[in-house]
């Protein structure tokens, strides 16, 4: 896994997963394969409501027993079976973020795909770098998950 800044207002992290697009893919736009990654280390995702398509809405709640709730929301912007989401995304308990915009590609090579997750405008490095570990350790629940399934299914 990858995380470096493109800018001092923009987040990119990529990340490998043994696993074909589809189902990397799939992980961001089925709720039931969302609900089972989302989330830092300590947090589970509770509800998750996914409207995927154009102009659709979706909303999570993850639990922290130590942080307690956090909800998140946005809108689908664009939407490419297997290759590309664009998504808002704010959070819901009065955080001082802007409303940013995240942007995801899947690129598969050899049966391994590459998510890249950009996300900006933030509006300062240190609330950048504070979304730095969660989703780093979303992704590595977005791994751990990903490959199991996919490992699964070869059955």
């Amino acid at each position: 896994m990858a995380s470096r800044a493109v800018a001092d207002d923009e987040l990119l992290i990529e990340t490998t997963f043994a696993a074909p697009a589809r189902l990397v893919f799939d992980m961001w736009a089925v709720r039931r394969h969302f609900m089972n990654w989302l989330g830092p280390n300590g947090f589970t995702c509770t509800e998750a409501d996914l409207d995927f398509r154009v102009g659709g809405d979706w909303s999570a709640t993850m639990v922290s027993d130590q942080y307690g709730e956090a909800k998140m929301a946005g809108r689908y912007l664009e939407i490419e079976p297997d290759r590309r989401i664009v998504m808002t995304f704010r959070w819901l308990n009065g955080e001082p973020d802007p409303e940013t915009v995240i942007t995801l590609t899947f690129a598969e090579t050899d049966g391994r795909t590459t998510q890249t997750f950009h996300q900006a405008p933030f509006d300062d490095v240190a609330r950048r770098d504070s979304h730095i570990g969660g989703w780093t350790e979303a992704f590595e629940s977005e791994r751990t998950y990903v490959e199991t399934t996919a490992q699964e299914m070869a059955r």
